[in-house]
């Protein structure tokens, strides 16, 4: 997979691909990213991305130009399956999109700052809007650290053990059970039997019953 991430701080996204399973997926040359300063696509002679409102209001708005430069360029070299903004007002992030762009070949997020994109951005680029959860940042860089952790953990080879995705939170619409290692026993808190009594069918029926109690209690919202 390759990801190219559109951005003007660029220096706020290499933090996160530099560490953990993140570096090792790209290390391993599973998947590839590529961070774009839009700065460096502008046609401003001061490599100025961004302007006033027109009509007034509080708030500068990213130009379409650098934009637009920076996509056609890399729509020029390759297909894309998705060109994601990271916004607000877009659908909210979940389990099910990450497993669907987990699938992808090559996707391009745009981090949007300031007062947000000139809307053509939106109307003639932008094929899906994300949000990952209803409040505001400083910048899509964030959000777009979130995406492609979200996405990148599931491509097969990323995780050493890749069962474990399957068994996390909101894979079946359920929250992931209670979880438990060494000691069995500490400070007088003891494991429950079943997970060390070695009853493989036992262990599965009580992780289920378990995912379904606490999603009645905490998430009851994303039971079927």
């Amino acid at each position: 997979m390759r990801i190219d991430i559109l951005t003007i701080h660029p220096e706020l996204l290499k933090s996160p691909f530099e560490h953990s399973i993140l570096q090792r997926a790209i290390d391993k040359k599973i998947v590839k990213i590529k961070l774009h300063d839009l700065r460096k696509y502008s046609n401003n002679k001061h490599s100025k991305v961004d302007d006033y409102q027109f009509g007034g209001g509080a708030g500068m708005v990213m130009c379409i130009q650098p934009i637009a430069n920076c996509i056609d360029k890399l729509k020029a070299k390759r297909n894309y399956d998705a060109i994601i903004y990271m916004t607000p007002d877009g659908k909210r992030l979940n389990q099910s999109k990450a497993n669907h762009y987990s699938t992808f070949k090559n996707l391009i997020i745009l981090c949007g700052h300031y007062k947000g994109v000139d809307q053509r951005v939106r109307d003639h680029y932008i094929t899906q809007e994300i949000s990952i959860g209803d409040y505001v940042l400083t910048g899509g860089e964030l959000a777009a650290a979130v995406l492609c952790d979200s996405i990148i953990r599931l491509i097969p080879g990323v995780i050493s053990n890749e069962t474990s995705a399957l068994s996390d939170s909101f894979q079946d619409n359920l929250l992931a059970p209670p979880i438990y290692t060494r000691p069995a026993e500490y400070n007088q808190w003891k494991v429950p039997k079943v997970l060390i009594s070695g009853d493989l069918k036992k262990i599965e029926k009580w992780r289920h019953d378990k995912s379904v109690e606490l999603t009645k209690i905490k998430r009851p919202d994303i039971l079927d």
